[in-house]
């Protein structure tokens, strides 16, 4: 059957008033079907979902794995009704193609900045590191949840740009996981990122495939993403009120993609399907759901495979945050489940979730006569829970907001402190510390650290007025401690408004100089982004 713009528009959570719909919606007929640009009114549903391919290396032995990845421009359609899109990716895809590699494998990747001398969005000078002195053009690539040496940990500042190459060794000594790299270049990450620079690295590990956990086609990687587009089809991103000054606090888009579609389906079979899901969005939060209801089982969170599985009716994600879970389809034959979204933007604070599409399954008769011999073992992986008196040292953040005269953010910080100023943590390589994050504002910050994982000990009500008047943290509320689907280990944690969120984190690899700041990228271009040294 199909659905007038009405019945769409109601089934995705959107009042039934012009006035109330975004600006993108309003004004159009209330018929759906072919739509002109005209307000890109696209409708949902219409494009499969792609699946992105998985690289080959350039070489490769038993021991490491060698690929050259092109980083560069090119148009790539993302919905039916839209004409191709300008976007930025590596190996002319966006995502990016998806890097299979093993735990103990070391793998070199030579990535060969190929994009224009000129940016596509508009690049503010006045934020560090953006500055009218340096190439408008950058990129320095970040494994994020990789265990790297500081000289391949892709470091703000350590960019290249067109026709240079980053050299980078990612020696894979840590349990298998879901990672993902894209674009950390100073200033531009935000603007680097909505053009498209993020892709998929999964690190296998043979613990993790005798589970018999879903595996191959069963086995598929899904990137969130929200975009907003012009008339013209092609990536229409905010600028600031005043033109000296284009930055802007948060984005949130009004379509969005997975895998690069914009609200695709995926045709699947009634057995168990295994998703790894990425939120590489600027600053959208994701809370969610199937409709008709359907559980999720995580099974696995950044730093790999939980202890046990944890059945969950929504799944909570934040930028740069990825959930392993399976769902089951079996005795769903003929329906769709479609994948929504009911968080607010900003989150928590903020209004209707919208868009609230993400993408539907559509479950198929068998077509594979395959039977579904996967698994879900009541045990995956020993997931040791760190000790809090095995921490040498208890570290306090402070993340703070900064508005102008008439109310807008202006600039936000870690401690007070700009990047560029002395580097205040410096965990000495082998320890233990706790980081306790106390968040006065009123936006949930995703916080990540590079070149570990931690654990999440708990989360604790505070008094924010009294903090904001003598700097105390007074606790209001008894400790929420960890639920069971975030006691896996994380290198990316939702830290509440009104919270004191802590964690443990085992500090240890190559010495040197990392990175840690806030993961809505709007934020860590404008200073919420601060060095620490992990010393020898």
């Amino acid at each position: 059957m199909k659905l007038t713009r009405r019945q769409l528009l109601r089934a995705a959570g959107y009042a039934g008033t012009g006035a109330l719909l975004p600006s993108y919606l309003a004004g159009q007929s209330d018929e759906a079907g072919p739509n002109t640009l005209s307000g890109v009114w696209l409708e949902p549903f219409v494009d499969p979902l792609p699946l992105a391919p998985v690289l080959a290396p350039a070489s490769a032995n038993a021991e490491s794995q060698q690929y050259r990845i092109a980083i560069s421009e090119f148009r790539q359609k993302v919905h039916r009704d839209l004409p191709p899109t300008i976007l930025w990716g590596f190996a002319g895809s966006m995502p990016g193609p998806t890097i299979a590699a093993r735990r103990g494998c070391t793998v070199k990747i030579d990535w060969l900045n190929r994009l224009p001398l000129r940016h596509r969005l508009v690049v503010d000078h006045n934020l560090s590191g953006a500055g009218k002195d340096v190439p408008e053009v950058r990129t320095t690539i970040h494994l994020h949840g990789g265990h790297v040496a500081p000289s391949s940990d892709g470091y703000p500042d350590d960019w290249v740009t067109p026709g240079a190459e980053q050299k980078t060794i990612y020696p894979n000594q840590q349990p298998g996981a879901t990672l993902w790299y894209h674009d950390h270049a100073m200033g531009i990450t935000r603007l680097n990122g909505m053009m498209g620079l993020a892709g998929f690295y999964l690190l296998h590990d043979p613990e993790e495939e005798r589970l018999g956990l879903p595996s191959g086609a069963y086995d598929i990687t899904l990137a969130v993403q929200d975009r907003t587009f012009d008339p013209r089809g092609q990536i229409s991103y905010p600028v600031g009120p005043a033109a000296d000054a284009p930055w802007v606090p948060e984005f949130f888009g009004t379509h969005v993609l997975v895998n690069g579609r914009v609200w695709p389906f995926l045709n699947v079979e009634p057995r168990r399907y295994r998703f790894r899901l990425l939120n590489a969005s600027n600053s959208r939060v994701y809370e969610l759901a199937l409709l008709p209801e359907q559980p999720f089982i995580q099974i696995g969170s950044d730093g790999g495979l939980l202890s046990g599985p944890a059945s969950r009716d929504r799944l909570l994600i934040v930028p740069g945050e990825r959930l392993d879970f399976i769902v089951d389809f079996r005795g769903r034959e003929g329906h769709r489940l479609t994948l929504m979204n009911y968080a607010p933007a900003p989150y928590p604070s903020g209004g209707t979730a919208t868009p609230r599409f993400v993408m539907q399954f559509r479950v198929r008769r068998p077509i594979n006569p395959t039977p579904d011999d996967s698994e879900i073992p009541s045990r995956f992986a020993e997931v040791t829970r760190l000790k809090e008196d095995a921490a040498v040292r208890t570290r306090r953040h402070v993340l703070r907001e900064y508005m102008t005269a008439d109310s807008r953010l202006h600039r936000v910080l870690l401690n007070g402190l700009r990047f560029d100023d002395p580097i205040t943590e410096d965990p000495r390589n082998g320890t233990i510390e706790i980081w306790e994050i106390v968040n006065p504002t009123i936006d949930a910050h995703p916080i990540h650290l590079h070149a570990i994982h931690f654990q999440l000990l708990d989360r604790r009500r505070f008094d924010v007025r009294r903090h904001e008047r003598t700097s105390e943290v007074v606790y209001i509320r008894e400790a929420i401690p960890a639920a069971p689907e975030e006691q896996g280990w994380k290198d990316t944690i939702l830290c509440p408004p009104g919270q004191v969120t802590r964690i443990i984190a085992p500090f240890s690899g190559t010495p040197g100089r990392f990175v840690w700041h806030c993961h809505m990228l709007e934020h860590e271009d404008n200073e919420m982004m601060r060095p620490y040294l992990l010393r020898g």
